[in-house]
């Protein structure tokens, strides 16, 4: 397999003058930076429309797209907005962060603007509208649907809906509303129509590079989802409809107290008599979004980590067994070997890693994990096989600059005995190159850690709520002496093949 360099960026972090990076002309810009600096990855975060914490792992639908990151000025050239529209709305005043309750008030009201002029098209773009709404029926129905009943009560969870029998799915009372609703569903329609429009160009561009799109796919769904409230069977709830256990993991390296992610869990008895068929039919639509798909949280197809509902934290739980290699296996028959690398951190249990091996998938190593004074540590890149992902970070860390300024001194001690860190070295770029020149088949580096940027741009702290998700990079941080870099290193260490 051949050796792969790749960058980390999520698409809300790009530049953009309306608050939140889009699949616009700045990812464009973006994916040119990736070509110049020899890399052919681009790694991502999940793409669907957020909801409580605007944590890209909770989402509204595992198949809807986010509406912040439609480009605006795309709709602009569609001729579906003004310039003069747009520039009336507050995007927020912070060019380093974006302002989430800003760009949920703006983003919706100039979508409502679009969409009015967007039904005023002629008939080829309607066609083209139908017909898109016929090839995605077995999921837009539903979560338009949800979008338009969560608005009229609020924005409320479906478990919180005060009409019974449309939180119950009672025929009658989705004929009803999606009668009543039929405009505001057809706007949620719209937004998917233009989300994969865009998307399509967007991955093309990409591809077009020689750039692949690492995707990421959270394993849980939101019990605030359409796919909860419309595939009920599939998750472990009660006869009211309420979770009998939530997700999260134990207490581990990043919280004492464990982590509640409050995700329902999955009813994996009926999965495996209906054949696994909910799954195969969310990975192959995440295989059509893109190139590579990063399963979040791939431990738990072997052991899932429950907590009973309702808890304050996750202390008390139990690990219970998953569906492990005869999912993969029945996959791979159904839907074909779809290209995936799996997230195998935390806390392992050797099934787990048999479970690794027996797929095949390329797993993860993180060097922030590897300064630890213990000689057997997984993380440290002499102890890697090739068929793995090397990072200096995920989205779950602190920056390499941020880690480096708070670790203990004695992990400080052993990473600069290992990387040969020098004083006035560029501790940022000894990490980078450390993982360039590992066994490892791919090294993917977040951006802040090719930036050099502490731990005010760390992307996540998980379990906790606050500044999270707000990362946006500076409009003038590319440059040609940075792309310059890491070409240069990457082609130093195997991981470009020169043409």
């Amino acid at each position: 397999m051949a050796r792969v360099a790749g960058v980390l960026m999520p698409i809300t972090s790009l530049p953009s003058p309306y608050g939140i990076g889009t699949i616009g002309k700045e990812a464009r810009k973006f994916a040119d930076f990736l070509k110049a600096s020899g890399q052919t990855v681009w790694q991502i975060l999940p793409v669907g429309p957020t909801s409580y914490g605007d944590s890209p792992y909770q989402s509204f639908s595992t198949y809807a797209g986010n509406p912040y990151m439609i480009d605006l000025d795309t709709l602009v050239a569609d001729g579906l907005l003004k310039k003069k529209q747009i520039a009336k709305y507050d995007w927020g005043d912070n060019d380093e962060k974006v302002d989430y309750a800003k760009i949920y008030q703006s983003r919706f009201e100039v979508l409502h603007i679009a969409y009015e002029n967007f039904k005023k098209k002629d008939e080829k773009t309607q066609k083209e509208f139908s017909s898109f709404k016929r090839k995605n029926a077995s999921w837009i129905k539903d979560y338009a649907l949800y979008m338009a009943v969560k608005l009229s009560f609020d924005n409320a969870s479906w478990v919180d809906w005060p009409d019974e029998d449309i939180k119950l799915r009672h025929s009658a009372a989705v004929a009803r509303y999606t009668r009543k609703y039929k405009d505001e569903i057809d706007f949620f329609k719209f937004i998917q129509f233009e989300f994969y429009k865009q998307w399509a160009d967007f991955r093309e561009y990409v591809n077009s590079l020689g750039i692949q799109i690492l995707g990421d796919m959270p394993i849980y769904v939101a019990m605030d989802s359409a796919d909860t409230w419309a595939h009920s069977e599939v998750f472990w709830l009660d006869e009211n409809k309420s979770p009998v256990c939530v997700a999260g993991c134990p207490p581990d390296y990043f919280s004492e107290t464990g982590q509640l992610w409050g995700n329902p869990i999955y009813d994996w008895d009926y999965l495996r008599e209906t054949g696994y068929q909910w799954w195969f039919d969310r990975i192959s639509a995440a295989s059509k979004l893109f190139d590579i798909t990063r399963i979040d949280h791939f431990r738990a197809f072997d052991t899932y980590y429950a907590i009973p509902y309702p808890a304050e934290n996750a202390i008390i739980g139990e690990w219970k067994q998953g569906p492990g290699i005869d999912f993969f296996n029945k996959m791979k028959e159904s839907i074909g070997d779809i290209p995936i690398v799996a997230e195998d951190l935390g806390e392992l249990f050797d099934s787990v890693r048999q479970l690794l091996r027996e797929s095949g998938y390329p797993g993860m190593k993180v060097l922030e994990f590897a300064f630890t004074c213990e000689d057997d540590n997984e993380f440290l890149p002499h102890r890697y096989n090739s068929n793995c992902v090397v990072y200096t970070g995920t989205h779950d860390n602190d920056t390499i600059i941020g880690w480096y300024e708070n670790a203990i001194e004695s992990n400080i001690e052993q990473c600069n005995n290992y990387l040969g860190i020098m004083e006035g070295d560029e501790v940022n770029w000894k990490f980078i190159e450390a993982a360039y020149k590992s066994v490892a088949n791919t090294a993917v580096i977040q951006m802040q850690d090719i930036l050099g940027l502490s731990s005010d741009a760390r992307m996540n702290i998980p379990s906790t709520l606050g500044d999270n998700w707000t990362w946006r990079m500076a409009s003038d941080a590319l440059s040609k002496e940075l792309s310059d870099r890491l070409y240069e290193m990457t082609v130093r260490y195997s991981r470009l093949e020169e043409n």
